[in-house]
């Protein structure tokens, strides 16, 4: 019904405009050959006549058929003249064009370079961003008197290299070179692939175009290695966040307690469950408000991991304080009881988190980088999560009273700190934010029971270089380790790069066994 209504108005005011296409050229399109319906498909391009675009749009939609030796379009009830776009009567056996595949791809490249004439910007960028993969040489023409009516500076940017790309088959060497002159200044992969064939004499005959050619691919291979460079720098900004939301609980629970939480991978766990449940209620219960259930999931999340870690804490860590291998050993269990729960309670196999709309895409910073919002959100959250995490530790009491304990407990329970209650205190705090770390992960990983064990190795990593208790070294670290680890993935693969990062982290501790930050106090050991 929409498509009707467009006709009917896109006819109506071809009348007002007086059009005046060739009937030839437009009968044409209903020809028996289709090579003929693509000459007078290009013909009618050429034109840049608005008119043009009525005839060939009604064309792509099926509305294009012959009648008495003339092209109309039919739209309903209603008829037109597809030369002029007056209204006549209906025919009594009119003929649809047949359009195929071959056509309708060349209708699209005409119609969108018909619309770099339009008058609204956002038609005409769009244009031009769809011709950057299709432009040929017969689009050469068009793209040059659009090149010289256009006055935006980025359409006519995308025009610069949508006409350079047309013109790279020219049979004059000077326009050959021209056009590869302007496309060395652009960074994508496709217009790289253009010009590689013209790097050899099999491609390119003559020597100042293929020296030029040459001389391109290396300057767009170098802002493309940029641009990887810069991808892999915020994928590690990324799983720097990550791990940072999972050491920061890791660094209050460790600082305060001394324990090696080695159930500590299973509270991210926990919080992508939680995420997943608070999702499976939306589905359910207020579909509608299906993109809003992430936000609803964040205080679940937390206050479901923190009621974890308080149960692990009251009745397992508790007895154990001061026996280091025997907490590492129980909490080792513990983390194995949370993950057969898991596969009870949800199954084996990993359950689907969606993200929600706005998280959806990102930003095309480069023609080969992307920054998906997902992971933009994920480092912002990080963040504000670092941000209240010490607003908590510096500026309340409970904060004052677990930087008292981490650094001397026994003078802090001398002075009336309870200490016990702050040892659970914090261990739910840890775990709360071990939650918040599972909702992001929820969000560019899958989400099963075994998902938290890549983590607790990393999230260690990160508090004993960062310094024990110390939130400026957490950060340093997770990042840190986060961008290294991405950097050296790129350039020697996953193994070597895990590796090298844990020699890394040993020769480090060895050099300088109390982290980035080191804590300072009388007691400190």
């Amino acid at each position: 019904m929409i498509k009707k209504l467009l006709l009917v108005l896109l006819c109506a005011a071809g009348v007002s405009a007086h059009a005046a296409l060739d009937p030839a050229q437009v009968r044409q399109l209903a020809a028996e050959d289709s090579a003929d319906k693509v000459a007078a498909i290009r013909q009618l391009t050429q034109t840049a006549d608005p008119d043009a675009v009525r005839v060939l749009q009604a064309m792509a939609d099926d509305a294009l058929y012959v009648a008495r030796d003339k092209a109309l379009i039919i739209s309903g009830e209603q008829a037109f003249d597809a030369a002029t776009g007056a209204a006549v009567d209906m025919p009594a056996e009119p003929e649809a064009v047949t359009v195929n595949n071959r056509l309708r791809g060349e209708l699209a490249n005409a119609l969108a370079a018909l619309k770099l004439f339009d008058a609204d910007a956002a038609v005409r960028r769009a244009s031009a961003q769809a011709l950057q993969a299709s432009a040929d040489a017969g689009m050469a023409p068009l793209l040059a008197r659009a090149l010289e009516r256009e006055t935006d500076a980025g359409i006519k940017a995308l025009l610069v290299v949508a006409h350079a790309q047309a013109t790279l088959g020219d049979a004059d060497p000077a326009v050959r070179l021209a056009a590869v002159k302007a496309l060395a200044d652009t960074a994508s992969p496709a217009v790289k692939s253009m010009l590689l064939p013209l790097t050899d004499k099999a491609g390119e005959a003559d020597d100042k175009v293929r020296y030029a050619a040459i001389e391109a691919v290396k300057a767009i291979d170098g802002r493309l290695a940029v641009a990887e460079n810069l991808g892999r720098v915020f994928s590690g900004l990324s799983l720097g966040s990550i791990l940072l939301l999972a050491a920061l609980g890791l660094a209050i629970t460790y600082g305060v307690m001394g324990v090696i939480n080695m159930a500590h991978g299973e509270l991210l766990m926990v919080g992508a469950y939680a995420t997943y449940g608070v999702q499976s209620l939306f589905r359910a219960y207020a579909p509608g408000l299906i993109d809003w259930y992430l936000p609803a999931a964040i205080p679940v999340a937390f206050f479901t991991a923190a009621a974890v870690g308080v149960v692990m804490e009251r009745t397992v860590i508790r007895w154990l304080y001061g026996r280091t291998l025997e907490t590492l050993l129980a909490t080792w269990g513990i983390s194995l009881v949370l993950i057969q729960a898991a596969r009870v309670a949800f199954g084996a196999q990993n359950v689907e988190v969606a993200n929600p709309g706005w998280m959806s895409g990102g930003i095309e910073v480069m023609p080969n980088l992307l920054l998906p919002w997902n992971r933009i959100i994920i480092v912002g959250f990080a963040m504000f999560v670092l941000f209240l995490v010490w607003v908590l530790m510096n500026r309340t009491r409970l904060g004052m009273f677990v930087r008292a304990v981490t650094q001397n407990r026994p003078m802090a329970g001398c002075v009336g700190v309870h200490t016990a209650r702050i040892d659970t205190m914090a261990f739910a705090l840890g775990a709360g934010i071990a939650g918040l770390g599972g909702v992001a992960l929820s969000q560019i990983s899958n989400v099963g029971p075994d998902m938290g064990q890549g983590y607790i190795v990393d999230s260690f990593m990160v508090v004993v270089v960062g310094g024990v208790g110390q939130l400026a070294g957490a950060v340093w670290a997770a990042l840190g380790l986060g961008i290294f680890s991405k950097l050296l993935e790129g350039w020697a693969g996953a193994v070597i790069a895990k590796i090298t990062v844990l020699v890394a982290i040993i020769v480090f501790i060895q050099k300088r066994p109390q982290g980035i930050f080191a804590l300072k106090g009388r007691f400190v050991e």
